[in-house]
C-alpha cells in the first residue's frame, strides 16, 4: 500500500527525532518538600495514614497530558505531602527512557504492546482507561470531511502519528481495515503533536483520540468514526521496578481505578477500563 511505503520511508527520519526526545519535558503537580530524603519519605505517612509521602515521577503517554495534570492535582489534595511530576511524550518514547535508566516511578501508555514489551521493568500492569479514533478538522469542518474515505483525497494536506506511536499504528489499522491509502504531509512523534498541526492550520485533519479533540474544544473540529471501523486504545498503568519509592508508586496506580479518578478520566472523554 501506499500508505505503508510512505511510513517506511519515514521511519529513519522518525527514529532519529525520537532520540533526541528522550530527555523528559517534566511538569509538577502538587506540593510537599524536596527536601525529604527518600528514607525519611517513605517513613512519613500521608493524611490517609497508609499511603507514604514521597516524590513521584510519572512517565504517562501524551494524550493523557490535560486529565493527568488534573488528577495529578486531586491525589496530591488528598495525600499530603506526596508530589509528582509527569513527564508526557509517546508511549515510545517513554518505554526508551525507561530501557535506558530514566528515573521514574510509574509508566501510564496509550497501548498495552508497548506495555508488554517492559515486563522486565514494570510491576502487573492494569488498565485504568481506554480511547478511540477521531477525525480532526479544521473548526466548523469547511473542507466537509465525513468519513475515513475522505482522508484519501490528494487535495487534503492530513496528518498522522508514525508508526511507532500507538495512535499511529491505530490509525493504520483502520485505513487498512477500510482499503484507504492516505498519503500523509507528515508523521508525528505522538498524537497531540498531530492535533497541534490542525490546530495551527497546518494540517486539514488528522487521526487523534476522541479526548484529544474534547482537550480542544473551538480549536479543533471532531468527526466521529464508526464504531465497527474503529479502533479501541487500551491505557495500562504500572509501577517500575527501578522507583525509589515503590510503596507510594503502588498507591497511584491504584488509586487510579479509584472512582474518583474514574469519574475524572470519563469527565475527560476516556471510556471506562
Amino acid at each position: 500500500m501506499r500508505f505503508l511505503q510512505h511510513v517506511r520511508q519515514r521511519r529513519a527520519a522518525a527514529g532519529l527525532f525520537f532520540g533526541a526526545l528522550l530527555v523528559p519535558v517534566l511538569a509538577a503537580c502538587g506540593g510537599g518538600s524536596t527536601g525529604t530524603s527518600g528514607a525519611a519519605a517513605a517513613a512519613t505517612a500521608s493524611a490517609s495514614g497508609s499511603v507514604p509521602a514521597a516524590n513521584l515521577t510519572v512517565l504517562a503517554a501524551a494524550s493523557l497530558t490535560d486529565v493527568f495534570k488534573t488528577l495529578g492535582t486531586q491525589y496530591t489534595k488528598e495525600h499530603p505531602g506526596t508530589r509528582i511530576t509527569f513527564s508526557f511524550a509517546g508511549s515510545q518514547e517513554l518505554a526508551a527512557q525507561v530501557r535506558q535508566g530514566a528515573p521514574a516511578d510509574a509508566l501510564v501508555t496509550a497501548d498495552t504492546k508497548t506495555m508488554d514489551g517492559l515486563r522486565a521493568e514494570t510491576g502487573t500492569p492494569t488498565v485504568i482507561a481506554k480511547n478511540e479514533l477521531v477525525i480532526a478538522t479544521a473548526p466548523g469542518n469547511p473542507h466537509r470531511i465525513d468519513s475515513l474515505k475522505d482522508l484519501s483525497d490528494p487535495g487534503l494536506k492530513v496528518v498522522l502519528a508514525a508508526p511507532e506511536v500507538p495512535a499511529g499504528r491505530y490509525s493504520q489499522e483502520v485505513l487498512d481495515k477500510q482499503g484507504i491509502t492516505v498519503e500523509p504531509v507528515s508523521l508525528e512523534p505522538n498524537v497531540r503533536a498531530v492535533l497541534s498541526k490542525v490546530e495551527l492550520g497546518e494540517a486539514d485533519a488528522g487521526l487523534v483520540y476522541k479526548t484529544d479533540t474534547t482537550a480542544a474544544k473551538g480549536k479543533v473540529g471532531s468527526v466521529a468514526i464508526p464504531p465497527d471501523q474503529n479502533a479501541i486504545a487500551s491505557y495500562p498503568a504500572a509501577t517500575l521496578k527501578a522507583g525509589k519509592n515503590p510503596a507510594a508508586a503502588d498507591a497511584y496506580v491504584q488509586w487510579l481505578s479509584s472512582p474518583e479518578a474514574q469519574k475524572t478520566l470519563q469527565e475527560a472523554g476516556f471510556q471506562q477500563p
